[in-house]
Order: C-alpha cells, then structure tokens, then sequence
C-alpha cells in the first residue's frame, strides 16, 4: 500500500488530482483527475428564492472549524438513502491531519446546540476544494454552501473546486470546465494568498445574499 502523506496530498491538489476510496470499508485510494471540472464561480453564485429567504431568518448558528472531525465522520456516515461513501479510514486521517495544520476547514450548522449540517474541504493559495457535505436538517447542508461562499469572497478567494456536478450544485451556478481550463484557474489561484479566517461568521449570510444573483 502507498503511503500517502498530508504533505503529498498537499502537492497532489496544488496538480489538480485528488483521492477517493471505492467505499468506506476499502483501505486503497486511488488519485483522480476529471476530464471535465466542477467549479462554482464564486462571482456568479446563485441562491434559490426559497432558500434566500431562509437565509435571512438565520435558522442555524454558524460555526467554523469547531467540530471539523465530526463534520468528516457525519459525511462518511451511513443514512438511509446512502449505505456507504467514498470516505474511509485514511482520508479521515489525512484531512484530519491537514486539519491541525491548516490547510483543511468545516463551515458547520448548529441547532439547538446539535451539529445538524456542514461541508469540508482542503485550502491551499486563493483556491477551496469542497470535499464533502452532509444535512441531518432540512436545507442545513445548503446554508452552509452560502456562507462558505461568503467567506470565500471575503477572504479573496478566486477558485472554489466542487470537483464534481450534480443538480444540486447546479442550482447554485456550478458548471463544468475543460482539465485545460481548470489547471489555468487553479495554476493563478495557487499564486494568490486568501485568508479564510478574515470574516465575522454573524455577518456572512447578509454579505452573500447581497452578492448572489437570485434564481428560481
């Protein structure tokens, strides 16, 4: 088996390839590098009516990097409409460990003191590589995408990877993009620095909303 350390992990995004495990329980990774690239344009986010008008009624606490290994168990967790994810032992550990060193963060949502909602994802420069999301909340899992988003554009982000589409990053503007035209992207955001502490997690959602482009 090879070893795979944070710091090799580190240089594998700065290429634009990344590590998925087949399912939980297999112990192999394998790197990953998708003809076609999901991106958010942090400059043409969009927020359904519905969910802008959720927003607004701050229906959760916003916390950051507070409880990242929960946020990465409850991704990997088990529901009933998902047996199994592609996040294992070793991803656990490896993003664990960029983690305590600053390189990985959690947006997460609190309800009544329970964590009901959140995504994580890898920082290197100006660019976010969202890794994985969860709800145990209606819509928590969405409300934390627009405060990442604000954060993101606060902070000088240029690039945010969502990896992969599908139609529920779509709705919020995701599109994919050539291999060519997403290591353009991410070869400029690599010679950027962004600050992802720089925003005040009380003021974010306001900031996005003002921001995004409204959509039904």
């Amino acid at each position: 088996m090879t070893t795979i350390t944070p710091q090799i992990l580190l240089k594998a995004y700065a290429s634009g390839i990344f590590p998925m495990a087949e399912n939980s329980s297999d112990s192999a990774l394998y790197w990953i590098e998708p003809e076609l690239r999901g991106v958010i344009p942090l400059d043409g986010f969009h927020i359904p009516r519905s969910l802008r008008k959720l927003c607004r009624q701050a229906p959760f606490e916003i916390r950051v990097d507070s409880a990242f290994g929960d946020v990465i168990d409850m991704c990997a967790a088990r529901t009933d409409t998902r047996d199994s994810t592609w996040i294992n032992a070793r991803i656990r550990s490896l993003y664990t460990q960029l983690f305590k060193m600053g390189f990985c963060h959690s947006v997460e949502c609190w309800r009544d003191g329970a964590l009901v909602g959140g995504l994580y994802g890898v920082h290197i420069g100006s660019a976010f590589f969202g890794e994985s999301m969860f709800s145990r909340h209606r819509d928590a899992s969405k409300v934390a995408l627009v405060h990442l988003v604000a954060r993101l554009n606060a902070g000088s982000f240029t690039l945010l990877d969502a990896q992969f589409i599908n139609d529920h990053l779509v709705q919020f503007g995701a599109k994919e993009i050539s291999r060519t035209d997403y290591r353009d992207l991410l070869a400029d955001a690599l010679t950027h620095n962004a600050d992802f502490s720089t925003f005040n997690a009380d003021d974010d959602a306001e900031i996005v909303l003002d921001m995004a482009q409204p959509c039904e």
